[in-house]
């Protein structure tokens, strides 16, 4: 029986992680994540891996979107202008993490996982920043599939774009 899509991508980020786990500790580099629509699984997955805490040096969760300036620094003007599932925003929770956590590399998250769209975004669009040395970029998603299918890919593309900015 063929795997569901959901077990096929925790597998493919379980790997993911471990070669993220594995450079970062060759390069004596570490990462954070300040994270919305995963809600703590860029961390989690991470934290699977053996030897991870010598490159994971933590995470936000901010769910809420007062805890995206509470705990990430995320301006609000730019939240009450534009809302949480916004380019700038994942920027702003990428640098955050980075600046809180003392790593490396930040990551951030923001997106609607669904069912339902949120502040007029639809379902499957997330927002994935990096933020590091010299680098400060974002990428955008239109993901399908259920919640789970839609936050599991989230982190894959996540751990797809430091990857990028490792090698």
């Amino acid at each position: 029986m063929p795997r569901k899509p959901v077990a096929r991508a925790a597998v493919a980020g379980d790997e993911q992680a471990a070669v993220l786990v594995a450079t970062l500790t060759s390069r004596g580099e570490t990462v954070a994540a300040a994270e919305s629509l995963t809600a703590g699984l860029v961390c989690a997955t991470l934290a699977r891996v053996p030897g991870a805490s010598a490159v994971l040096r933590g995470g936000l969760v901010v769910y809420a979107t007062e805890l995206k300036t509470a705990l990430a620094g995320v301006d609000p003007g730019l939240l009450a202008e534009h809302g949480a599932v916004y380019p700038e925003v994942a920027a702003q929770l990428a640098e955050g993490a980075r600046e809180r956590c003392g790593a490396t590399w930040g990551l951030g998250l923001t997106g609607v996982a669904g069912p339902s769209a949120q502040d007029g975004v639809e379902p499957g669009t997330v927002h994935v920043g990096l933020a590091g040395p010299g680098t400060r970029t974002v990428r955008t998603l239109a993901l399908s599939g259920g919640r789970d299918l839609i936050r599991t890919e989230s982190v894959l593309a996540a751990f797809a774009l430091l990857g990028e900015h490792l090698t």
